[in-house]
């Protein structure tokens, strides 16, 4: 008998090292595939790229930027969508007036080091917001992290900045979603922080919420042990 597929939606310049913990878990139960986005810059064009190569049904989970192309795949195709989960992300278009302004001049200013000083560098300015504090000592996760980042590329730092900036709203999807959900964040994460979480699995009717505590944005691999369990138990609706 086949397996039931698991595909997993890694987030901004992220690759198959954010789920390496969870694939691990789950590949004995599940065939687990990891999307790429190629250079591609819209959300929506992501999310069709992705399902071109999905199974014809899957669970599907999503990390950061991952997560809102989840809901755009959901959008799309909420048929072949057998489980969801939404991990540190937002259904929220760019804000207008000056928060706008604010979000693209941090992120033009990220791609600017990254042209003009690499990856790594830019990677280095990227990551302390990213992870909780007390992780930041932590060179083994660190340095996993900036080779992660070393292995993408500046110009598809700018297509998925891009992509970003021009995020769909998708609040109107939440409601509609009747599969099992589970909604996930840091209890620290600062750029995705859990009462947006809230907020979300609150709209989704019978959602399981997971706050992660000691937790920042990058939660798959600070904290691989409790994000996996949380996983098993959605995963077994």
């Amino acid at each position: 008998m086949a397996k039931p597929a698991l595909l997993l939606l890694p987030g901004f310049l992220c690759d198959k090292t954010v789920w390496q913990d969870q694939t691990g878990a789950f590949e004995k139960d599940f065939d687990c595939s990891i999307a790429s986005y190629d250079m591609l810059d819209s959300l929506p064009a992501m999310a069709a790229h992705v399902l071109k190569a999905a199974p014809p049904t899957f669970a599907l989970a999503g990390h950061s930027m991952g997560g809102r192309v989840a809901l755009e795949v959901f959008r799309l195709a909420p048929r072949r969508v057998s489980h969801i989960a939404l991990f540190d992300t937002g259904c929220d278009a760019l804000p207008s007036g000056e928060a706008a302004k604010a979000e693209k001049r941090a992120r033009q200013r990220l791609l600017d080091i990254a042209r003009s000083r690499g990856m790594r560098a830019m990677s280095y300015e990227w990551i302390p917001p990213m992870i909780h504090p007390d992780r930041w000592q932590d060179n083994e996760l660190i340095e996993e992290i900036v080779r992660m980042m070393e292995r993408s590329t500046p110009d598809r730092f700018e297509a998925q900045m891009n992509a970003l900036l021009a995020r769909p709203r998708t609040t109107d999807l939440l409601p509609r979603i009747s599969c099992p959900a589970l909604i996930l964040t840091g209890q620290n994460d600062g750029w995705s922080p859990p009462e947006r979480h809230r907020e979300m699995a609150a709209a989704i009717p019978g959602a399981m919420l997971a706050i992660i505590p000691q937790c920042g944005h990058m939660s798959t691999i600070e904290r691989p042990a409790d994000v996996t369990r949380a996983m098993r138990d959605w995963l077994a609706r």
